[in-house]
């Protein structure tokens, strides 16, 4: 999915023009809800990770250098912001539900992980290549524009994410069961 960017609209927004940068941010509204959608999961996340990637971007228009890249600039703000959030997550413990007990039971051969879940599994950068690659169909040279590596570099690591999927999604996994 490209989405061309009117470069004179982002030098507008730069110079303080709300209209233009409001324009330019609904015209990557859907790119971007799917983009956190598919890293943090839960509705209200993405909406948490969406603002405050617009609020940053807002601050932080006048520092972009080159405005034909703001759609990139953009969504590795939404990258960054939505590891973040998945990271502050993953130390907060909830005590809204005290924990149950839980019981694991090895499910049966012919049943495997979800490849979602083992998408969820892969360590960061891993993931947010494969879901860039895969789930917004972008291009290994727009990845790495992205991501600011090189396209072999996103080759190599979209090669190493698949072959840990491929091994996860054979291997047997354990099931928790509440009881």
């Amino acid at each position: 999915m490209n989405i061309d960017v009117n470069e004179s609209e982002v030098l507008r927004a730069q110079k303080g023009d709300k209209e233009a940068f409001i324009s330019l941010i609904k015209r990557l509204e859907l790119r971007m809800y799917n983009i956190a959608r598919s890293i943090v999961k839960k509705e209200e996340d993405c909406a948490d990770a969406m603002q405050e990637t617009v609020l940053k971007a807002y601050r932080s228009l006048p520092t972009l250098q080159n405005p034909r890249f703001f759609n990139t600039w953009m969504c590795r703000i939404l990258i960054n912001e939505c590891n973040t959030l998945l990271r502050k997550k993953s130390k907060t413990v909830s005590m809204a539900e005290p924990p149950q007990e839980a019981v694991y039971v090895p499910q049966a051969a012919d049943i495997r992980m979800d490849l979602r879940d083992a998408v969820d599994r892969l360590e960061e950068t891993q993931r947010t290549i494969v879901i860039l690659y895969y789930f917004e169909d972008m291009t290994i040279q727009q990845i790495a524009d992205m991501l600011e590596m090189s396209a072999g570099a996103v080759k190599t690591r979209l090669y190493r994410a698949r072959m840990t999927l491929s091994r996860r999604l054979k291997e047997p996994a354990a099931k928790e069961v509440r009881l």
